[in-house]
């Protein structure tokens, strides 16, 4: 199970975000939601070690996550990656083997056959000595799930996963999603899309700087919690 205590991130004398709690568990998929600058990437970032805490706790199966950042998988949003840089689809998938086997050690035959299947999975093994910046968005986002896929991690966090894709890859990473949680992984996704697809989550933490709640989709996406999460404009998101 993730645990996170009271975690805090202070930039600026302003609170990107303050006294966030809440628990994740295994075979749970968690909906990250709130408004542009909420401080969701932050509190992500926060829980990874990627940004500096000012204070709070961070614990993965009652230890510290710090400890145990090989069992966790992480996928930024797109436009924080170097599209590019020169590197085929395969290479960048055979990069989730990493904590498993080293940064210096040649891949074992294993780790070839797990790559092989992530990008099988995802639809894109045919495409595997293409040069990333050669694909679209919504393949160069399947390719980053594969590799989080190979990882083989315990805990998975995405983020923005579903900016500018096709329908075609967001069936695939739901229906990937879906298998992840049938194996008991846990995944924290942050998303702007509050339609139909909300129905893929088991619970969400809504964000707005601190939590304005969290819960399932009935106790979370009450108009009362939106009014407090995205003020005036929480009656123009169109929730179905």
């Amino acid at each position: 199970m993730l645990e996170v205590y009271n975690l805090a991130v202070h930039y600026h004398n302003n609170w990107a975000i303050n006294d966030i709690s809440f628990c994740l568990q295994p075979g749970q998929i968690m909906g990250l939601l709130g408004p542009n600058g909420a401080g969701k990437s932050t509190l992500v970032k926060a829980i990874l070690g990627l940004v500096p805490v000012s204070k709070g706790a961070v614990k993965f199966a009652s230890r510290p996550l710090k400890r145990q950042l090989k069992k966790v998988a992480y996928v930024p949003q797109r436009n924080q990656i170097d599209w590019d840089y020169p590197i085929t689809v395969e290479k960048v998938v055979m990069m989730g083997r990493i904590p498993a086997t080293g940064w210096f050690r040649k891949p074992s035959p294993s780790s070839y056959h797990i790559v092989r299947n992530a990008l099988e999975k995802v639809g894109m093994w045919q495409y595997r000595q293409r040069q990333i910046r050669e694909l679209s968005g919504g393949q160069q986002q399947r390719v980053f799930l594969a590799r989080a896929i190979a990882q083989q991690a315990d805990l998975l966090f995405f983020d923005e996963p579903f900016n500018n894709i096709d329908l075609q890859t967001e069936s695939i990473i739901f229906q990937t999603f879906a298998e992840l949680k049938q194996q008991k992984k846990a995944l924290l996704v942050i998303s702007h899309d509050l339609g139909l697809t909300l129905n893929n989550y088991d619970r969400f933490l809504l964000l707005n700087h601190q939590i304005i709640a969290t819960g399932s989709k009935q106790e979370v996406l009450t108009k009362e919690n939106l009014q407090k999460a995205y003020g005036k404009f929480s009656s123009e998101l169109g929730i179905i």
